[in-house]
């Protein structure tokens, strides 16, 4: 555990997972101690052999000798599998612990800093530690602090046997720090590179309509070629470092425990040690250097565990984990935002310049304005997927942090581009909650105007869909993503552009939508370009370079929409807003 430790992140969620596995890691650190001592049954039992039983020609004591060594072999055996039993569940558990912030943490990157490139890396990040914490890669972390024990019993057969086992030590870490220092860039640009061609992957099946038809599939080809390219010759050059080193350590290995046998003999032949201590030598030295070379195996799923684990806790920082709070009332009066200073993840600009305004129970208001104006902006900030810069969002006098967990339910969202999941329709309906009320689900496709469209679906609310909506045209997407804003009855419901893809039936649907939820004593706020989503509004508002150029009455706002708008289709819109 120690080596994945550091001041930085000492405190940080990944370390506490780490934390809640100490029992299991106590657990392995005795097996490690106990079977490292049962090690020293084969030297011992080669001391006895040829310092006693072949003196006495002694059959009882060569057999009662053979019987202990057996049982310390079957002993050391079934605590070295449960150990790495142990090890296995060390890293089941550290999955476990974190999958649900990992997950949340997904969601989220893409919304709190849209720019990083790793930002569905988290979870290899997570399988990389797993898989190295399940591995025989940590037992050499536990064997190696033994290694002075063998060198101590080496330097209490003969002082020069001792020195031989240290410097061979000596010789070997510096091989594991040589593998370290070699690939330590190496590790960092396949980590880059693997996230940067998983991320293009994942652009190209979100995309795949768009890149077939205008043809951009060659050149994204040639990019890919050239990441996995990259990915290959950095892989490889790793994995000649660690086997051309990890070679030359068992060479090494090899050729110092001859050494040893070579040394034990003459010091035997001067008499300075007996012929068993010959053997017992070469055991003990064996086994001093066998936890350095299993190190230098798995020194590179080493570094890249360790990389990962601390890409975990820089990322994990950028979305710390929402705050449980006292449950507060449903919101059912009004919704105020107070001088609004908006900037956008990753970038440096404001994009909504201290908008402020307040809604109460059962208005409705139209937000109109030019492209880039910062409608969506606006949109993501009334639903807690973008924090304010500066200002307050307060419902019901709360502001949206004192909510916790609990915010999302009384929050309904209809975003600019539709995204549905796979699973069923009533599935997406209920926002995937685990005991969803039949009947709610219901209601919420009859408030959408979506009801009678799902039924003449083929198997009605359980059809299932593929993810994005697939199956399914844009306007039933439309109106299925609707239904899951109005699941639940939410007091605050952000819909925007909410007709982009409606007919003149789904025109007067949404309409009716807008009114059932002033109707029930809700705030709904539609952005739109199409003047039909405004005709059940009562507030209307125009935004222009983040800031509100005008906001009233919609009877006051149809008077001075032609001069506040600024555009030639004002006088049009005016009139079909007034409609």
């Amino acid at each position: 555990m120690a080596p994945f430790q550091s001041a930085a992140v000492s405190s940080s969620e990944v370390a506490e997972a780490l934390r809640g596995c100490l029992k299991w890691f106590a657990g392995v650190a005795v097996f490690s101690a106990i079977i490292s001592v049962l090690y020293l049954s084969g030297s011992i039992y080669m001391i006895q052999v040829y310092d006693r039983v072949l003196a006495s020609h002694s059959v009882p004591t060569l057999v009662a000798l053979s019987l202990w060594l057996f049982a310390t072999i079957v002993l050391q055996g079934f605590l070295d599998a449960q150990r790495l039993r142990m090890l296995a569940r060390i890293g089941a558990r550290f999955d476990e612990v974190l999958a649900p912030r990992i997950y949340a943490l997904v969601a989220a990157m893409p919304l709190c800093a849209p720019t990083q490139s790793r930002t569905s890396a988290p979870v290899r990040d997570v399988d990389q530690v797993r898989g190295f914490l399940s591995s025989l890669g940590p037992t050499a972390l536990f064997d190696i602090p033994f290694t002075p024990l063998f060198a101590l019993i080496a330097f209490l057969l003969h002082p020069w046997l001792g020195l031989l086992v240290v410097l061979s030590g000596l010789v070997i870490l510096g091989l594991t720090f040589l593998v370290d220092v070699l690939n330590r860039s190496i590790s960092k640009m396949i980590a880059g590179t693997a996230v940067q061609r998983q991320n293009l992957i994942e652009s190209t099946r979100r995309n795949a309509e768009v890149i077939v038809a205008l043809g951009m599939d060659v050149p994204l080809t040639n990019r890919f070629q050239i990441m996995s390219n990259r990915l290959t010759d950095a892989g490889l050059r790793a994995s000649d470092v660690v086997s051309t080193v990890g070679t030359a350590t068992k060479m090494i290995r090899i050729g110092l425990q001859s050494a040893s046998l070579g040394l034990g003999a003459y010091l035997a032949i001067r008499g300075e040690i007996s012929a068993g201590s010959i053997v017992a030598a070469s055991i003990l030295t064996s086994r001093a250097l066998a936890p350095i070379e299993t190190a230098i195996v798995h020194w590179r799923s080493f570094l890249a565990a360790r990389e990962s684990y601390f890409r975990l806790g820089e990322c994990l920082a950028l979305a710390p984990e929402v705050d449980d709070r006292l449950p507060l009332p449903g919101p059912s009066r009004r919704v105020q935002l107070s001088n609004l200073v908006v900037v956008p993840p990753g970038g440096t600009s404001p994009i909504l310049k201290g908008v402020s305004f307040e809604m109460a129970s059962g208005d409705a208001l139209g937000i109109i304005g030019p492209t880039g104006s910062g409608k969506s902006a606006l949109a993501r900030v009334l639903v807690n997927v973008w924090r304010p810069t500066r200002g307050q969002l307060k419902l019901d006098g709360a502001s949206l942090d004192q909510w916790g967990k609990r915010l999302s339910a009384h929050i309904g969202y209809l975003p600019q581009d539709i995204e549905l999941l796979e699973g069923t329709i009533a599935q997406n309906i209920a926002r995937f909650s685990a005991a969803p009320d039949p009947a709610a689900i219901v209601a919420a496709g009859r408030a959408a105007g979506a009801h009678n469209l799902i039924l003449d679906l083929p198997r009605g609310y359980d059809t299932p869909i593929g993810d994005g909506g697939i199956g399914l045209s844009g306007g039933q997407r439309q109106r299925i993503a609707l239904a899951r804003a109005l699941f639940g009855d939410p007091f605050l419901v952000v819909l925007d552009e909410p007709n982009a893809n409606l007919d003149g039936e789904g025109d007067e649907a949404l309409e009716r939508a807008i009114m059932s939820i002033r109707a029930r004593g809700g705030v709904a706020v539609v952005i739109t370009h199409r003047t039909p989503g405004l005709s059940a509004t009562n507030l209307i508002a125009v935004l222009k370079d983040g800031q509100f150029s005008a906001f009233g009455p919609k009877s006051e706002m149809v008077r001075r929409l032609p001069t506040v708008y600024g555009s030639e289709q004002s006088p049009r819109m005016a009139e079909r807003v007034s409609t």
